[in-house]
C-alpha cells in the first residue's frame, strides 16, 4: 500500500526514463562491469517500486538514485566479499567434504541471509555470535579472544540470536 506522499508507478516510469541509464553509467563507472552496473540500475528502480518512503516530489532525482544505488553497491561488495570467502573456506576443505553446486548455493545465500540479519550489530555481539554458532568455540574461547567477560559473551549470543528469531516471525507472519 503506497502512502499519500509516495511515488506511483507511473512517476517511478518517468524517473526510470529520465535517469537510468544516467545511473547505469554512474554505477558502471564505480564496479567496473556493465552487467553489474545494469542489474544494480534495475534493482535501483525496482527497490522504488517497493518502497513506501519514497518522496512524491523530488528536488534532486540524482542524488536520492545516487543514494538508493549506493547502499545497493554496498550490499554488492558484502555479498562479493562473503562468497570469496566461503569460496577460500572451501578450497582448503578435504576433497571428501567437496559440496555439490546446489548444496554450495544453499550455504552461501543462507550466509548471506545471516549476515543480513546480524547487520546493525553492535561488530562485538556479532563476532561473538559468529565464534560461538559458526566456529564452535566456547563462552569461554569467545570471551578470552575478544577480550570480555564470559556474561557478556551469553549476552551478545542472546541479542544476536533474538534478532535471528524475531526477524524469522516477521518472515512468516
Amino acid at each position: 500500500m503506497r502512502t499519500p506522499g509516495s511515488l506511483f508507478p507511473s512517476s517511478i516510469a518517468s524517473l526510470y526514463s529520465d535517469h537510468h541509464s544516467w545511473l547505469k553509467g554512474w554505477l558502471h563507472r564505480r564496479l567496473g562491469s556493465a552487467d553489474h552496473a545494469a542489474d544494480l540500475a534495475q534493482d535501483t528502480f525496482v527497490r522504488l517500486l517497493h518502497s513506501e518512503r519514497v518522496p512524491a516530489e523530488m528536488d534532486e532525482p540524482r542524488a536520492y538514485l545516487t543514494t538508493v544505488a549506493k547502499n545497493l553497491v554496498s550490499n554488492h561488495w558484502r555479498r562479493e566479499k562473503l562468497e570469496q570467502a566461503y569460496l577460500q573456506a572451501l578450497a582448503h576443505a578435504p576433497r571428501e567434504v567437496e559440496r555439490s553446486p546446489e548444496s554450495r548455493a544453499i550455504v552461501l545465500e543462507t550466509l548471506l541471509e545471516l549476515d543480513r540479519l546480524l547487520d546493525g550489530l553492535q561488530p562485538v555481539v556479532r563476532q561473538a555470535f559468529l565464534l560461538s554458532q559458526l566456529d564452535g568455540h566456547t563462552h569461554a574461547q569467545v570471551a578470552e579472544a575478544l577480550g570480555i567477560s564470559v556474561p557478556s559473551v551469553k549476552r551478545y549470543i542472546v541479542k544476536a540470536l533474538q534478532r535471528c528469531y524475531f526477524a524469522d516471525l516477521s518472515f512468516t507472519a
